[in-house]
């Protein structure tokens, strides 16, 4: 079975983004919608008719034009656009006799979708073709029923969530006829090739994600009267407080859409007849008022929260007024912030005292229940339904890891004393899941034995080989770990992956032990981010302390560890996925091949704190341009230019696939769709380099762009300060940043080496080190997150 070609049926904001995603892996993709009822004025001044292809296109163009504007973009790059052909479903529907994949995104509605089925999709389905329907929570055996049987045999819910492009969860649902090899080959084919991480879910309304996930948003509703709070204190402890989302509850209602919360809750209510906590869906009165004033989130600028200008409003629930926000805090809120550890600062939640803990305890406590319940209903197993939460809602743990987090038996005797029934078969559970002879198992409810959790054999899992003693080194901020076949790992753990010094000291052993007890080197990680860069706060405490002999040794240092990266006597393969910013990405420059996770967002952003790009970034960008312009035979100008703005700008590529357009990967590096397949590929990647690796020497003979280019470059920074585009500052930081990548002060042409380019990294970082102005912008980052303009 191949999938070359799919149809969407349906161009609304989702249908259109499952196109752009089909489209972001190559696949040529035909988006069809219904023909519009009847002209309207702007039609008839255009002089169409009904008969006209742009009229009778019109409802599907507004979707695939909407590809372009919508932020974030759905595309990983827009010309993926060109892979989506448009038409309706009147005048088009016999071109689905091409596709291989034909997947439903019309309304959720049961009458309107079997009509679709009946009349426009099985007639013109091509025999061997795979069609799926995208329903959030309709039957897919009452939907199967009108299908002929062969059709029944290859049809089944693809559930994606929104984004398409950005949600990992896929809950895919078989119908009872569906054929389990196509089952099987579709959870390979959109696990590989669309990046998603596949749930088996069963044919239950709203499957596993929305039950549980919708679940816990009526049950915070509930508390929040019952107690008190308003949506911002509920909100303040909701979130990472306890490893949830920064949208915690109601920012996240408001990003769904309180009228489709709403929706939901009637939609639940009317299909859950048999849950014994149907009354849960019951719309609370405020909520009702809500929808009826249109105070629907962010979709109409107003919900549990508004914005006027920069200053941001809660909606007061008994006055139905909007009021200032308040930053409320509390202990157990503070004390949270403070901790790294996830499981840590859970207890710590739900064991403080305050009303914001009590609210957290009661949401978790009842959304934990409820989940145990729904075992065998919604799921046979408790690690489809945590990643369903994990991969769908984005929590970092999922509900049976929490009761790990919690101690099961604490759990218990929490809900003991607040006069809470629990599940007798709750009590004797020890825990959910648990290392053995470094394997995982998870605790399996319906026998009540533990099961090995199955690794799929292209995954790697970090967490499984460390505790399976495959650790090699360690230090506080990395460790190398065994992945077998002679590959080892390099490993940061630090917080957010800063580089420190223990990274950089790390880096140097596991290159060493790499070249004399292995055959390759991957640098990977399996947290929230690759990397966030260096340390600043190491970098801050050294400008405070005026220690700028320090600094050089510093900067040293770490371009001590890149060149050591790039020069190994055996191939190193860097994983990057998700931020990679600054250091992070200078690893990855001098990596000998990059395998990047399709949402890698990589840029060298040191300008933002007043410095520029030291440890071998801009050296590494003036070299490509360098060679770049040899391999051409023509003027070296124009890459230092693009070059120069890519570092200058702090640009960051908004996916993977926008780094072969600035220089940062090259046609040697890959790109991987499934995150959890990352490091596994960026491992045979490194084998497949093994075999006939070829070490390489530092470079000689670079021929520097020269002062001119420097001059040049200059040039348009003072226009750029003059048309106030940019500050006096960062036109001294722009000009000493063109000094270093066309070579320094030397005249076109002149050679020099790589070592040479280092050098003048090390002297421009540590004179801006001594600007009074980057120890500000390093200051307001600390301290506000964001970067200052001085």
């Amino acid at each position: 079975m191949q999938i070359k070609k799919a149809a969407v049926l349906g161009s609304g904001v989702m249908g259109a983004t499952i196109a752009a995603h089909l489209a972001n892996a190559g696949i040529k993709v035909l988006l069809l919608d219904i023909v519009p009822k009847k002209l309207d004025d702007e039609d008839l001044k255009k002089g169409l008719t009904e008969s006209s292809k742009e009229f009778r296109n019109k409802i599907v163009k507004k979707g695939y034009d909407g590809l372009l504007t919508m932020k974030p973009s759905p595309l990983f790059l827009k010309e993926n656009i060109n892979l989506i052909e448009i038409g309706n479903f009147e005048d088009d529907i016999q071109k689905l006799a091409d596709a291989d994949w034909v997947v439903e995104v019309v309304v959720e509605n049961m009458d309107i979708k079997k009509s679709l089925f009946q009349e426009k999709v099985v007639p013109n389905l091509k025999k061997d073709a795979i069609l799926s329907t995208n329903t959030s929570g309709l039957s897919v055996n009452e939907l199967a029923k009108v299908m002929p049987e062969d059709v029944r045999k290859r049809f089944l819910i693809t559930h994606f969530f929104n984004p398409p492009r950005y949600m990992k969860l896929m809950e895919i649902v078989p119908n009872e006829w569906t054929d389990p090899a196509i089952t099987k080959f579709m959870a390979e084919f959109i696990s590989n090739r669309l990046g998603k991480g596949i749930v088996y879910a069963k044919d239950t309304p709203n499957f596993i994600g929305n039950r549980i996930g919708v679940y816990l948003i009526f049950k915070a509703f509930k508390h929040l009267a019952e107690l008190g709070l308003t949506v911002e204190e509920a909100d303040s402890v909701t979130g990472p407080a306890i490893g949830m989302p920064k949208t915690a509850i109601f920012k996240l209602a408001d990003l769904v859409g309180n009228d489709t919360i709403a929706h939901i809750g009637k939609n639940s209510y009317a299909l859950l007849t048999n849950d014994e906590e149907r009354d849960v869906y019951q719309i609370p009165e405020f909520l009702s008022k809500m929808v009826e004033m249109g105070l629907n989130g962010n979709k109409s600028k107003k919900g549990f929260y508004t914005k006027n200008g920069s200053e941001r409003f809660y909606l007061d629930l008994n006055s139905m007024e909007y009021k200032p926000l308040e930053k409320p805090k509390f202990p157990s809120t503070t004390a949270a912030k403070q901790i790294d550890d996830l499981t840590t600062r859970i207890k710590t939640v739900v064991f403080s005292n305050d009303k914001a803990a009590e609210f957290a305890w009661r949401v978790l406590r009842d959304t934990l229940i409820y989940t145990y319940k729904r075992i065998p209903e919604i799921s046979d197993d408790i690690v489809n339904v945590d990643n369903a939460m994990k991969w769908g809602y984005n929590w970092e743990f999922g509900p049976f890891e929490i009761f790990d987090a919690i101690g099961v038996g604490n759990f218990v005797k929490k809900c003991d004393k607040d006069g809470v029934a629990v599940p007798e078969k709750l009590r004797s559970v020890e825990q959910f899941y648990k290392f053995e002879n470094g394997k995982k198992y998870y605790f399996d409810i319906i026998s009540g034995s533990y099961k090995e959790v199955v690794q799929h054999p292209k995954q790697i899992n970090l967490e499984i080989l460390k505790k399976g003693n495959k650790v090699i080194e360690s230090n506080k901020g990395a460790s190398i770990v065994d992945l077998g076949d002679g590959v080892y790992c390099l490993e940061f753990h630090s917080k957010m992956n800063s580089i420190s010094g223990d990274i950089l000291t790390m880096t140097k052993r596991a290159i060493k032990r790499a070249e004399e007890e292995a055959q390759a080197l991957v640098i990977a990680n399996q947290g929230k981010m690759f990397s966030a860069g260096a340390n600043l706060a190491m970098l801050a405490t050294a400008l405070a302390e005026g220690a700028y002999d320090d600094i050089n040794m510093m900067v040293k240092m770490f371009q001590d560890a890149t060149m050591a990266i790039k020069y190994s006597s055996i191939p190193v393969v860097a994983a990057p996925f998700n931020v990679v910013l600054g250091g992070g990405c200078e690893y990855c420059l001098h990596a000998d091949a990059i395998v990047a996770h399709a949402e890698t967002y990589m840029g060298l952003v040191e300008v933002g704190v007043g410095i520029l790009p030291a440890g071998g970034g801009t050296k590494e960008m003036a070299i490509r341009a360098i060679q770049l312009a040899e391999k051409y035979q023509t003027d070296v100008s124009p890459f230092i230019f693009k070059f120069f703005m890519n570092i200058a700008t702090a640009k960051v590529s908004m996916s993977a696939a926008e780094l072969y357009d600035m220089h940062y990967m090259t046609d040697k590096d890959k790109i991987s769709m499934n995150v959890d397949n990352l490091i596994n590929d960026a491992k045979y990647m490194a084998l497949a380099l093994a075999q006939n690796y070829i070490p390489k020497s530092p470079l000689v003979n670079l021929k520097a762009p020269g002062r001119s280019v420097a001059a040049s470059i200059k040039s348009q920074l003072w226009n750029m300060k003059v048309g106030g585009m940019i500050t006096e500052y960062e036109e001294f930081i722009g000009g000493l940043i063109a000094d270093v990548i066309t070579g320094g002060d030397v005249n076109a042409g002149t050679l020099i080496t790589e070592e040479y380019l280092l050098k003048l990294e090390r002297e421009a970082f540590v004179k801006l080190c001594m600007q009074k102005k980057t120890m500000e912008r390093i200051q307001h980052m600390l301290t506000k997150g964001k970067p200052l303009r001085n």
